[in-house]
């Protein structure tokens, strides 16, 4: 393993990790968060930054939301730069869908959630120059799990910098299993998402998360992190986050009849071992939309 120390502070530092080892893991459940380096090959990376090409333009199928699709003579830097965020992408594309279960992502998985692993959301993020970040928040607060073993995948599709927009992260901030709450806010320095308040920690205490591109940031569902603009003239800072939880547990996401202790969202896909629940089906709910970024206001 080596660290790499950030200019912007140089007392904080974040270590990549070369390979899946016990110290890689022992930091994802100690500090809520730990980077292996090297996850996807160049090869691999340059595959999938090809094909948010063809998802931005819209030649893999309909997208939600403030989406139009690519006009054939319009260049594709001009499409990229539409979009912060497409979510749900993998529903249109074999090349993200495969992603979801890439093999060294499934391996980090299953030692730190547990043999039979789900997964339920997919986030292209593409974040040119000038576009927000995202305020201080927890997944677990959109994505309630029942055994706190929600765990985000995010792929670093160019190097994430300080300046370009990576992660920030309040280590061990997920270890309370407290949710705290949200509010709106009007800082156009994030997207549309709301922030999270109210948490025994400063800005102070945060750390950035930079990571060369083809490593994945693992982190805990309950962990605080944001992320800031990318400022001035960086290109891109791509990222394919995607979601999952231990099979053993209920989803009670986006309920349907209002009684979320039975509910248990099956828009789904297995990426490691057994689903407990195969006898329930799976269904198709969710569609790829764009995420509001704020530019043109937020619908509050």
């Amino acid at each position: 393993m080596t660290t790499l120390t950030t200019p912007v502070t140089p007392r904080r530092s974040v270590t990549l990790h070369d390979t899946i080892s016990d110290e890689l893991i022992e930091q994802v459940r100690r500090d809520g968060f730990g980077v292996l380096r090297g996850a996807l090959t160049e090869d691999e990376v340059a595959e999938i930054n090809a094909e948010a090409v063809r998802v931005c333009r819209g030649e893999l199928g309909e997208i939600g939301g403030d989406h139009t699709p690519a006009a054939p003579d319009e260049p594709d830097d001009v499409v990229l730069r539409r979009y912060l965020c497409i979510h749900m992408a993998h529903k249109i594309s074999d090349v993200l869908s495969r992603a979801l279960a890439h093999p060294r992502i499934v391996e980090v998985l299953t030692k730190v959630i547990g043999p039979n692993v789900k997964a339920m959301q997919s986030m292209l993020f593409i974040k040119s120059e000038g576009k927000p970040g995202q305020a201080w928040h927890q997944d677990e607060y959109f994505i309630p799990t029942r055994d706190r073993s929600l765990t985000a995948a995010w792929i670093a599709l160019d190097d994430a910098t300080v300046e370009n927009g990576c992660l920030w992260v309040l280590p061990g901030s997920h270890q309370r299993g407290v949710i705290y709450p949200q509010r709106p806010h009007d800082n156009r320095e994030f997207d549309c998402t709301g922030e999270s308040y109210g948490f025994p920690y400063s800005d102070d205490d945060a750390v950035p998360v930079e990571v060369p591109a083809g490593a994945v940031v693992f982190f805990n569902g309950y962990l605080l992190h944001r992320s800031l603009k990318n400022s001035g003239k960086h290109g891109y800072r791509r990222a394919l986050v995607n979601h999952y939880m231990s099979a053993e547990s209920l989803l009670p996401w986006r309920p349907e009849d209002g009684h979320v202790a039975a509910w248990d969202y099956r828009d789904i896909v297995m990426v490691a071992g057994e689903d407990p629940y195969a006898y329930k089906g799976t269904a198709d709910i969710a569609r790829p939309h764009v995420r509001p970024d704020g530019e043109g206001g937020c619908d509050r």
